[in-house]
């Protein structure tokens, strides 16, 4: 699917789900109900096996598939594999370390975030082969800019220029059995969520959003940042560590969630009800909590 990027905001591209087993993640995310796609190997160390969605956003639970060659990348300035590892080493390796969003122009989201002072070191220049389900092979090239606040060690957010994106048809990929189609919402936590604020702008491209509310608004999603206590009375669900940014939870669409709920059992799959939202807390594999909300 090619993704036409609004003006102003970017819309979001997808989520690092850090793991540190693929063979785990995979077995989880397909317990779960989701089709995940074969193994796709970068090449400075990391490898990730992405879950698509109908909207277009994707999941990219990400593994080190090569400690030399990630050390290696590290010392060269790859700001990627630095920023995971960063990540690992307060948070663990399993996790959700980075909200991604679509632009046409990283050189300029680059810029734009070196003038505020939150870029988080050089782009990344990459390419890596890549092969559907059907054997059909070709070559994904991309381009990153990162962004981070200064003092914001367990996440960060980058915009992802697809400067080669291989014509796939990825549909038997999106037919996932929990009946899940897009991802609605992105929620994060922070002790003080309005300090949040302005990197958050800075890297939508948006300079009149100011979460407010606590929510961002993107094209196709949106952004909730929560102080701890008000991400318990929301999910019913201990927020965690006290954090800088953390990013917490994914809220999918699904059809139906009497599908969903009866998917999820018949898995043993432990998961409570809070309001209208199946909440799933986060295990080996998966790296954040799970909501799903039934959207007609």
């Amino acid at each position: 699917m090619t993704r036409t990027v609004a003006a102003r905001t970017h819309p979001l591209d997808h989520l690092v789900l850090t793991a540190q087993n693929l063979d785990v993640a995979r077995a989880r995310l397909t317990t779960l109900g989701f089709v995940v796609a074969p193994t796709g190997i970068h090449p400075f160390g990391t490898e990730n096996c992405c879950v698509f969605l109908a909207d277009g956003t994707y999941l990219e639970p990400l593994a080190i598939r090569d400690e030399q060659a990630a050390m290696t990348a590290i010392a060269d300035g790859n700001v990627f594999v630095a920023r995971d590892r960063l990540y690992r080493d307060n948070r663990g390796d399993e996790g959700f370390s980075a909200i991604v969003l679509a632009t046409d122009n990283a050189d300029a989201d680059h810029a734009r975030c070196l003038e505020a002072g939150i870029s988080a070191g050089d782009m990344l220049s990459f390419s890596r082969a890549f092969t559907d389900t059907a054997g059909k092979s070709d070559i994904a090239s991309f381009k990153l800019a990162f962004a981070a606040g200064a003092g914001a060690t367990d996440a960060f957010l980058f915009a992802c220029e697809r400067v080669n994106a291989p014509d796939v048809d990825r549909t038997a990929l999106q037919a996932h059995a929990n009946g899940a189609t897009g991802i609605v919402e992105i929620v994060a936590v922070s002790d003080q969520p309005a300090e949040q604020h302005g990197l958050i702008s800075v890297a939508l491209d948006d300079p009149t959003a100011d979460g407010q509310g606590g929510t961002f608004h993107l094209p196709n999603a949106s952004l909730s940042v929560l102080d701890p206590a008000s991400f318990t009375a929301r999910f019913g669900q201990p927020a965690g560590a006290p954090t800088d940014l953390r990013f917490a939870a994914v809220v999918f669409s699904v059809r139906s969630a009497d599908v969903t709920s009866r998917l999820l059992a018949a898995n043993s799959i432990k998961h409570d009800i809070a309001g209208n939202d199946i909440v799933v807390q986060p295990a080996p594999g998966q790296g954040a909590a799970f909501i799903f909300r039934e959207i007609p």
